[in-house]
This record gives C-alpha cells, structure tokens and sequence, in this order.
C-alpha cells in the first residue's frame, strides 16, 4: 500500500465515520504482509491528515490513539512526526499533541533492533527542539500582547491568558521528558550519533533564553529557566561526580608518598604527579585534603628517615621535589576550585597537628613549615597575604637552638642552597679543561668535603639533574686517558681527576642505583671505562659476579709488572700512568699476591707493604682490589676466607703519611664508605664486622630487614598485620616488603596479600587494607596486576571452592583493588612509564602468558578450559566456538596491540566476567563481578576512550543492566565506548529497554 493509498484509506474511514477498531481491522486487511507500519509512515499520515484545520479532527486523532495503544506506530515515529508540527498559533492542535504525547512520555522505551532504539534517542532530541521552539513562540506572543496592552502595538491573536496556558503545557511536558535521566541519556546518545542535531538544540536555547526576560509569570520563568538548564546539562551528564567521601585520611595517598620519598628520589617528577592524580580521582579526595596528605607524609619521613644519607635525601625530596609536583598538579583542570586557595587550606590544617611539626622541627633543627611556605610563595602555589597569614600562626614549641646543635646548619637550608650550586658545578664540568685542570680539581676537591657531596647528590636527584651529573663525571673519568709529556704536577693532578670522579660514580650507583647510569648508555660509540667497570667487575646487591671472568684479569705482563711496581720499595711514580689499564689489572695483581701470601712466599708485612701501596695515592686501585675480592670470597668455604678478609680490612685501613696525594682524608671517608657496602654480604656470612661499630648510628640504612630463623611467609603477616594496626606504611616496612618480594617472588607476594585482604569480615578494616596494598602493590605495580588480574582472579572465579573467599565485605574490596590496580597500571603502561627501581628488578613472567591466552582463536586457552569445566552447558567451551560478536569489544575496534601481557590480560578477565554473567548459577562471584563493574565507573575518567573498560565485549552490556546495581542509564553511558557507532547502539539498546 502506497502513502497515497494510506492518506485514501484515511479520507475514506472519516468519511464513513469507522470506529477506531473498525478502521485498524480493515487497514490491516489491506497492508501487504511484512511490511512495518513506520515504514509507511503511518503515524506521519495520520496527525498530517488530523491537523489540517485551526482545530484538530478528533476521528482521525482517536485512529492515533489506538495505533499508538495497540503498538502498530512506535513512540518514535510519533515524536517525529509530532516535530514536525510547527504552526504554534493554532492552540487546540498543539494542546492535542501534547496530550498524545503523555499517553507514552512516561513509559518510553525501545525492545526492538538497535537501529530502531537509535531511531528512539533522534526522535526524542526533534521532540526536546520542539517543545523548546514552542515555549519560544508562546513567550514571544506574551511579550508582543505586553506591549500591545502598553500602547505600543496592535494586539496579538488569542488572549494572553490562554497564551500563557499554551506555554504552561509545553513547559510542562518538556520538563516531564528532560527530568527522566533515561531520556536523558537517550538525547546524549542522539547528540554523539549527529553532532549537527545538536546545534538545534542550542539555537532553540538560545531563543528561548532570550524570550524568557520579559516573562512577568515568575514561577513559570523560574520552572523554564530549570528546564534549560537540565538541557543544557545533558553534554556533561557524565561528568558529574558523587559526593566525595566523608574521612578525612587517605592512607595510600600517604604510602605512595613514602615510597616515592625513599625509594625513587631520582625518579621523573610527571610519572609521580599522574600517579598521585590517578588516586586523586579514583578515591574522589577533595584537593586540600590531598595535598595535607602529601605534606603529612613528607614530614613523617624527614621525622624517621634514618641519619645522613636517607636524611638529606628526604629533606631534597621535601624542600625540593614536592613542590614541583604541586606546582605541576596546579595546572590539572580544578573545575571551579582554586588550586592556590587549596593548598592554603592544606597548610591551615597542617598547623593544627602541632606534634608533627614540632617533631619534625627538632629533627631539622630549623623551622621547616616557614621554608616550605617560602618555597610554596616563590613557586606561585601561595599568595604573599596567605604566606604571612600562615607563618605567623606556627607556635614554636620546641627550643630550636641548644648549646650542642647552635653550630649545626641545618639540612633543609643546606639543602636548598645545594640546588643552585648543583647548576653551576654542571656548568664548571662542562667547560674546557684540557689547558688548566687545577681549576676544576680544586671545585671538586671542595665537593668532597663534610657531606657537601651528598647534599649535591641529593639536591640534584631531586630536581632530575643526577643523570647528567653522572655523566658529565663519566666524560671527567675519561679525560686523563689523554696525556702527552706531562710534568709531576700535572700528572698528579690527572691522577686525582680520575679517582675523585671515579669515586663519586660509584657513591651515585651505591646511593641511587647503577640504572641511573645504565639506563642511558654513553651516545658515543665507544663505552667509557666506568661504564663497562660497573658492569662487569662492581658488586652490587643482588648481584653474582664471576671472580675468574675474563674482565678480571686482561693481560698477563701488565699485570706482572703492576705486582713488581707494588712490591718495590720506591714510591710509585704518577706521570705517564695510564690509570684504567691499573685499574683492570689490579684484580690480577691481588690474585697474585693471594696466592703468594697463602703459599708462604709473602710475609704479612709484605703484605701490608703491597695494600699501602694500592691505597697510598689512589683509592680507585684499592675499590678495584676489594671489588675482585668480594667476588672470590663468596666462592670460598668459610675456613678458606681468613686471609682474603685480611687484605680487604688492610686496604680499608686509611693511611696517615706525609706523602700521600691531595685531599686524601676525604677520598679516604668515600672509598671507606664505598667498600663497606661492598663487602657487608661477604662479612655478614661469617658474623665478623669490617669495623666497631659506632654507637647510635646504622653504617648501611634498611639492611638485614628480614627476621633471622622466621618463614618468609611469617614475616610478610606479622609485617602486614602491624601496618594495618598502625593504618600507614613507613619507609622501613616499604624496604622489608621489598625485600620479600624480590625473595618469594610476584605471585607468592601477591597471593599472600591477597589473601590477608580476604581474611578481613569488617567493612572499615577492608577498605584501610584496600588503600595499604594498593600503596604497596606500587613497589611494581605492573608485574603485580598482571598476577592479581591473569592468575589469581581467574583462579578465585572460576574454581566454585574459592566463591565462598569472595562474600562481602572482603569481595567488595577485592573487587575495589582489582579495579584500582588496574586503572593504574594501564595508565602508566599505556605512556611507558616505569621507574628505574621496577626496571631494575628481574622480569619474571608469572605464566606463560602465551600459553594461557593464546593470540589466535584456534586453539582453546587454558583460561577457557577452566571456564568451560564448571559448566553444565559450557557458555563459551573455547575461543573457535565463539561468535565474532560475544567477545568483539571496543580495543579490537580500536586496533589495541593484544601482544602486550597487560592488554591480553584485561580482555580475558572481561571475557571472564562476560562468561560469568551468561551462565545460569549466581552466587558471591556474580556479587564480585557487579561490585568490580560499579568499580569501573566510579573510578573511571568520564568519557575516556582509552580506559580499561574498552576491553568489555559489547555483549556484556545487555547482561549487566539485568544486575540491579547496574541497571540504570548513566551506569550504560559509563561503560559504553560512545565514540563508536556500535557502541552508540549497544548503549542505546540498554538504556531503551530499561
């Protein structure tokens, strides 16, 4: 039947005045079969043929009705042939169009195709710019009878009251339609499918804002500036936020602090603010809040860090680092909030934990919030007003200034002037020595003094400096290699260039980490001699090397006379040595000389004769000789390690004669320091020390953590159990737990954590677990996920034994971490972020991640085996059985690399919990999936196409809105990719049948 035909029929029943029921009979009797009403555009012809005089027909609007009732027309073609009514004078028609549309306004909704729920979101946006042009042209007619009744016109037609009324109805149906989040949603969708149909929206908005000013109705006006709003709303419906939470202390905040504050000084500074925004949002932490936390944490390190080192590497990261990161976390978008008027709120509640302060102050011997706040007011986080206000509201409570410490500068000012210091000692290295090197010895022997070489070090790791620095001194050890008919003097100067800048680079690898160095190999093609030193011959913790290694001992003559050189009587001569090939050769000398020694062709005092030589003018040769050492000691019994531990004690031994080289007594304070962080494994072993100890003060901070004759597994409980106790991580824990996840590995770490969250039954004491572990899960975070996320998820859901572990309490917080850890490991994957202390560790691949998610769908992966084997009917029994469109998802749509571990992993949980939602037996994992799923959108930036959630298989929509805690439409919008057109569909599917 052609529309013609349809508009005949119509004529036809008026004129014989059918009853609805009749015309519906003999309409339908006449329609071809298979051919839908809305394709004839039925409800088009109907209001077209019942809306042609100034008052509708009522026969035909009642034929209307009941296509509408018996559901032949959908609400979709009837919005959309009512938008296209635009005669707004003629009252009685637009009054019976809106009273068809409260037949269905309030149950609208879509069951069938995706195409037709589209058809659905574009209807109800014609319908919203037709409501809102008509409340336009009814305020334009109040305000022209306005001035008609002043005088100023001939009078509008129809009253004013019977305008008003026009408006009153409109207004009320627009609000009906826009105040259901539903809708709501559906216009979003609509808006994303056809950006151009939104500027209609905009333009009748505009109309209508204009005409509301000369509305004298106040409650009206103020109803339709609501309903505006709501309109205009709807492009940031997803962005609005809950409220945030209601405590006031935000642990992991507080850990993840602590751990970046002693294990990562070094570190960038952008990977550390993203982080810490990544908490931000995922916890919903209001910003002064945030930043208190940030600034507890950093005074609670200056308070515990241990003496010297660790000390003025917190103090850097305090006075230094921190700032930057909050200088950095300003320009993130703060919404309404000023972020300067954040951080002075910060400070107002820092005052108040006075105890803190004061410890903190005593430690420092100065007071440190007036040098914080200086730094904060230069940096431009806080105004001049609020920085005096601040300042004058410290009370000092502590005496400050006793008779011992008067003359002690204190840290945090030698560390802020160590910072411009640092700039210009780079730039003093950089220039052209070749001419005159006493100048720059002299600028180095100075940085050996006291501890200005580590307020230097620390002062630039802080700032991010330390990498050149290193390699500015690796280009200062490589300088004396070049020597031509040199004199005494300058021999003796090059020979301390080199072993100043050589101990300087093994204090920056045993301080900070040989990845500082390695990380970013030398640009010239040759590798310098530091560099392939460190490599092969440097102990370092974790660390075997091979005593008989070839690097050990290079060339048999030069090594024979270097053992002559040091057994002769005569002083050793300085001019014309080529001080690397020493170096390499010392390790063969010493062999000979040992082996000498314990055949009884030396004496102990020759002995002690050779050791002074090696340390007499340059220490780098006596590092060399304890380095191999250490190597030989370790593969000796304990009854073979006398004599060898003899000769390292000798040449630990500083000497005291007239003779000696330059600045002696400071190179004497690094090299000692240097070798006993060599050997303290060796000596440990045998129970002997190098040295007595000093009362009160630790040689080597965070060592031998570990409970000695106490399981691996006790310690990480008892460890765990009293941070949870004392609900924070202190840097001493942060070093035991690394320590026992570089012994027992990722997944036995992991699953032992795991299981210690399980245990907790209370709500409370579940989240404050969540915060620390997640704190501490950042010790690697990427090699963690991948072990909580592809091996001990999968094994909790899919083994019905373990369901019973994942009940609430404990599963909602597993759930919470899973999401957590998630969010945060894809985050800085995706941007290739890793610190060098995770670069540093030993990759272990948990699984063979091949084997248990295979690329291809051919063969089934054991993931889906284990799917598969607690399934009377197997839902997806293996990948070739699948459907393209169960597992198709938003990253295949995307092109996403699913090579990557992390990737594959997170497409197969999603196509876990896809599994778990299709299958017939519910339970507390169906509980954890909803409680993981509401999660995901709590925690997500709003609208972010890359975020974990892509990897959801589009099918897993329609199952999740059957969940009660899901089935709403913002929750659909949250975890719908809309920057697809398939996602669109999907999304409005769900939210239509809702």
């Amino acid at each position: 039947m052609k529309v013609v035909n349809l508009k005949q029929a119509i004529l036809q029943a008026w004129k014989e005045r059918w009853s609805d029921y009749q015309w519906a009979i003999n309409i339908k009797r006449n329609c071809p079969k298979g051919v839908t009403w809305d394709y004839l555009n039925l409800a088009e012809a109907l209001m077209e043929q019942a809306m042609i005089g100034p008052s509708p027909n009522p026969l035909i609007l009642s034929y209307l009705k009941y296509a509408i009732s018996s559901q032949m027309v959908s609400y979709a073609s009837v919005l959309t042939a009512m938008s296209k009514f635009d005669d707004f004078s003629r009252e009685l028609c637009v009054k019976s169009l809106l009273e068809i549309m409260d037949m269905f306004s309030h149950r609208l909704s879509c069951h069938g195709k995706a195409e037709e729920c589209i058809g659905l979101c574009r209807s109800l946006l014609s319908a919203v710019v037709w409501l809102l042009q008509g409340c336009a042209w009814y305020c334009e007619r109040l305000r022209e009878q306005q001035g008609a009744a002043a005088g100023q016109a001939v009078p509008a037609p129809g009253s004013a009251a019977g305008v008003e009324a026009s408006l009153k109805a409109c207004q009320e149906r627009l609000e009906k339609l826009i105040k259901s989040t539903k809708n709501r949603s559906l216009i979003h969708i609509a808006r994303l499918e056809e950006q151009a149909s939104w500027a209609n929206v905009e333009q009748a908005v505009l109309k209508l804002t204009d005409s509301l000013s000369s509305l004298t109705n106040q409650t009206l006006r103020g109803k339709l500036e609501e309903s505006v709003s709501l309109v205009k709303s709807i492009p940031q419906m997803l962005s609005a936020q809950g409220d945030p939470p209601v405590h006031t202390s935000f642990p992991s905040v507080h850990a993840f602090v602590m751990l970046e504050g002693t294990m990562n000084l070094t570190g960038d500074t952008q990977p550390l603010v993203e982080q810490l925004m990544m908490i931000k949002r995922m916890q919903r932490i209001p910003s002064p809040l945030f930043v208190l936390e940030i600034w507890k944490a950093c005074f609670t390190g200056l308070i515990e860090s241990p003496e010297g080192t660790e000390e003025l590497k917190w103090t850097a990261f305090t006075f230094l680092k921190i700032p930057q990161v909050l200088l950095r976390l300003k320009k993130y978008p703060q919404g309404d909030k000023d972020f300067m008027e954040d951080v002075n709120t910060a400070f107002e509640y820092l005052l108040k934990l006075t105890p803190l302060l004061d410890k903190a102050d005593q430690r420092c011997n100065c007071d440190c919030l007036s040098l914080l706040l200086q730094e904060c007011n230069k940096l431009g986080l806080l105004s001049e007003a609020n920085t005096n206000n601040l300042t004058s509201k410290r009370e000092f409570a502590p005496r400050l200034k006793t008779a011992e410490n008067a003359n002690i500068q204190p840290n945090p000012g030698l560390i802020l002037r160590a910072e411009p210091t640092v700039t210009n000692i780079l730039k003093t290295v950089d220039a052209d020595h070749s001419k005159s090197p006493e100048g720059l010895l002299g600028v180095l022997g100075h940085m050996l003094s006291g501890k200005s070489l580590d307020l230097l070090l620390a002062a630039a790791a802080a700032t991010g400096k330390l990498k050149s620095f290193a390699r500015k001194f690796i280009k200062l050890n490589e300088f004396p290699k070049h020597m031509s008919g040199e004199g005494s003097k300058s021999a003796s100067v090059r020979a301390l260039l080199f072993d100043i800048s050589f101990l300087m680079l093994c204090h920056v690898v045993q301080t900070y980490g040989s990845e500082l160095i390695l990380s970013d190999p030398s640009p010239s093609g040759e590798v310098p001699f530091f560099e392939t030193w460190l490599q092969t011959c440097m102990p370092e913790e974790g660390k075997t090397l091979n005593p008989d290694h070839p690097c050990f001992r290079p060339e048999s003559g030069k090594v024979e006379n270097l053992v002559a050189l040091l057994n002769s009587t005569s002083e050793m001569k300085l001019v014309q040595m080529k001080w690397h090939e020493i170096c390499l050769n010392t390790p063969g000398a010493i062999l000979e000389v040992l082996n000498a020694w314990e055949n009884g062709v030396l004496s102990v005092e020759n002995v002690q004769k050779i050791t002074d030589n090696i340390k007499g003018k340059v220490c780098s040769m006596a590092i060399c000789a304890v380095a191999w050492l250490v190597a030989h000691v370790r593969m000796l019994g304990l009854d073979e390690r006398e004599k060898p531990q003899t000769m390292i004690r000798q040449l630990m031994t500083p000497m005291y004669g007239e003779s000696t080289l330059q600045f002696y007594n400071e190179r004497v304070v690094i090299m000692t320091s240097i070798m006993e962080r060599m050997c303290a494994d060796v000596f440990q072993q045998t129970g002997l020390s190098l040295r007595p100890p000093v009362e009160g003060q630790d040689p080597i901070p965070y060592r031998n953590l570990l409970p000695p004759r106490q399981p691996i597994h006790e310690a990480l409980h008892s460890q765990f159990r009293e941070v949870l106790n004392k609900g924070w991580v202190d840097s001493k824990a942060l070093h035991l737990f690394e320590n026992l996840l570089n012994m027992g590995g990722v997944f036995w770490f992991t699953n032992n954590l795991v299981k210690e969250l399980l245990k907790e039954t209370r709500k409370e004491w579940a989240l404050r677990v969540v915060e620390l572990l997640y704190s501490i899960f950042c010790l690697d975070s990427h090699q963690i996920t991948l072990t909580l996320l592809g091996t001990i998820l999968p094994n909790l859901l899919t083994d019905p034994a373990h369901w019973h572990s994942l009940t609430d309490p404990p599963g909602k917080a597993l759930a919470k971490l899973s999401v957590w850890c998630a969010l945060s490991a894809y985050s800085s994957h995706h941007k290739g972020q890793a610190s060098a202390r995770q670069r540093k560790r030993q990759r272990e691949d948990i699984e063979d991640y091949n084997s248990l998610f295979p690329l291809d769908d051919t063969q089934p992966s054991k993931l889906m085996r284990l799917l598969s084997s607690n399934e009377d009917e197997p839902v997806l029994s293996s990948p070739g059985d699948r459907t393209m469109s169960s597992s198709l998802s938003a990253s295949q749509l995307h092109a996403v690399n699913m090579r990557d571990p992390l990737n594959r992993v997170l497409a197969n949980l999603f196509l876990l919990i896809s599994s778990i939602l299709a299958s017939k037996t519910a339970g507390p994992h169906t509980q954890f999936v909803q409680s993981f799923m509401q999660e995901c959108v709590e925690c997500l930036e709003q609208g972010s196409r890359g975020s974990i959630l892509q990897f959801m298989p589009f099918t897993m929509v329609s199952e999740l809105v059957k969940l009660p805690a899901l089935a709403k439409p913002k929750v659909v919008l949250s975890i719908s990719d809309l920057t697809l057109p398939l996602g669109r569909r999907v999304a409005a599917k769900a939210i239509a049948a809702l």
